[in-house]
């Protein structure tokens, strides 16, 4: 099985480059099949990196949608990708969720925990993404956004309460290498490999998920009370 990486703040992320924006997004769609669409970028104002959406306190800078007509320039086009990088090469690589792929958002050290666990129960596992958000998004198949509430509800848990969702369609979602202002980039806890090409559906994995989140909560509370 393949080690999951270990993200902290100390952590290196080197520093974001053009082109490795467009041989990941051209990678991704000749080796994964997968859409990708170009968002936005950080541009140097008055000696800080701001997004190129020019609102000062942007919640994702550098790394959500140009413009409101994203879902339809999305593109499965490897010459198609390469253009777009080309005609700018700092913009950001995102996914759109719901075709694909689904994604199954929980956070970082729920993440770890789940994923640390599955590989020992060998469990068909996906991509897996870390985000400088302190995020980890789990690849399944498609239909799991729409599912995930009513999964997680039959465990015995709410969704919402134990900080867990599913983006699917009409959602996206940043690969690495994407930097994310200055809080570092996305990277891959399970890079995409032949082994995992196949991606498990939600009910194969949304107990452990659900689990080490709902385990993650719990210790949130008793540390607030």
């Amino acid at each position: 099985m393949e080690e999951p990486i270990k993200v902290t703040e100390a952590a290196q992320i080197p520093k974001q480059r053009g082109e490795q924006l467009l041989d990941a997004a051209v990678r991704y769609t000749e080796e994964r099949h997968w859409d990708v669409f170009p968002g936005t970028w950080l541009e140097a104002v008055g000696g800080a990196e701001r997004c190129s959406c020019g609102e000062a306190d942007c919640a994702s800078p550098g790394a959500h949608p140009a413009r409101p007509d994203w879902a339809g320039r999305s593109t499965g086009s490897g010459a198609a990708a390469r253009r777009m990088w080309s005609e700018n090469p700092t913009a950001s690589v995102l996914l759109p969720t719901g075709r694909t792929f689904d994604a199954i958002d929980v956070p970082e050290s729920a993440g770890f925990l789940a994923l640390a666990r599955m590989e020992r129960m060998n469990l068909p596992l996906g991509p897996v993404t870390c985000t400088p958000g302190r995020r980890m998004l789990f690849f399944v198949l498609p239909g799991a956004a729409a599912k995930v509430d009513d999964l997680v509800r039959k465990l015995g848990w709410s969704a919402a309460a134990i900080d867990l969702s599913g983006r699917g369609d009409g959602d996206y979602v940043a690969a690495p290498p994407t930097r994310v202002g200055g809080r570092g980039a996305v990277q891959w806890a399970r890079r995409p490999t032949p082994a995992n090409r196949w991606l498990p559906d939600a009910t194969e994995v949304i107990s452990p998920l659900a689990y080490a989140c709902g385990r993650e909560a719990a210790a949130a509370r008793a540390r607030l009370s």
